[in-house]
């Protein structure tokens, strides 16, 4: 008999169960719920923690279900109509799962002239969060710096925005932006404030070294803080009627150019 139908029935009253409904809600801090085909397959590309699989036969997947049983520490099969309640999708296909985030140890990173990081200052939406991951990824930059955080990586629409790369990509959170801006002064990064106000466009910089860029939150930009570090600021000129970006995308311009710098595009 094969692992999944092997699996044990269970229903809304279930500790699983209730424990699958604490992660959906981002109630359970370092565990995330992944869901779907794609996303399974980024899961099982890593090495990440399988704490449970949820399995719904009557979803009618094609997905080849015992490569997640196998992996996962606990499996169950739930019916259609407690599918509708767990699930996050509008036509799910009935894979889903609990995984535990990887740990970042600030101190295990090394870097070299060619390292890249992004400090996210107070970003408020979980989507612009796993956005804000995949482009790092894309980038081929070191980590992501969280500071002031009020989205968490935990939250599973991290998890989608991201592509999976929250599985791959190291977070980073600081409690202090003193502590951050500290650590990357340690490691000897090169600090870019993203500020639609400074003076100097992102083009006129060589971003030689080290080099790390600080966005700001969505609603209020960066906090007085990071100003207060005393690092330079860069812009991206806005030639229409808006007076910013969104933060992932300006991200995105910021790490590609200093990428392009680095490797002589």
């Amino acid at each position: 008999m094969t692992v999944h139908n092997a699996a044990p029935t269970v229903g809304a009253q279930h500790p699983a169960v209730r424990d699958l409904l604490t992660v959906r809600k981002d109630a359970a801090p370092g565990r995330i719920l992944v869901e779907g085909a794609w996303e399974h397959d980024r899961l099982l590309a890593t090495d990440t923690e399988l704490e449970a699989f949820f399995w719904c036969p009557e979803a009618g997947t094609t997905y080849p279900v015992d490569r997640i049983a196998e992996r996962a520490a606990a499996v169950y099969r739930i019916s259609a109509k407690l599918l509708g309640r767990l699930s996050r999708k509008t036509r799910s296909d009935g894979l889903l799962s609990i995984a535990r985030l990887p740990i970042w140890d600030p101190r295990a990173l090394h870097f070299t002239a060619e390292s890249l990081v992004l400090v996210a200052d107070g970003v408020e939406y979980a989507g612009n969060l796993g956005t804000l991951i995949r482009t790092v990824d894309a980038a081929d930059a070191d980590c992501l710096v969280l500071t002031s955080r009020r989205a968490r990586p935990s939250h599973p629409a991290v998890y989608s925005a991201s592509r999976g790369t929250i599985l791959s990509t190291p977070v980073l959170e600081f409690d202090e932006i003193g502590s951050a801006a500290e650590w990357l002064r340690d490691h000897g990064f090169r600090v870019h404030l993203a500020d639609p106000a400074a003076q100097g466009s992102y083009r006129e910089t060589a971003y030689d070294g080290p080099t790390a860029f600080v966005v700001g939150s969505e609603g209020s930009g960066l906090s007085a803080e990071w100003h207060a570090q005393g690092f330079g600021a860069v812009s991206i000129p806005m030639l229409g009627q808006a007076d910013s970006l969104n933060v992932a995308l300006s991200a995105g311009i910021l790490l590609f150019e200093a990428r392009a710098h680095k490797n002589g595009w």
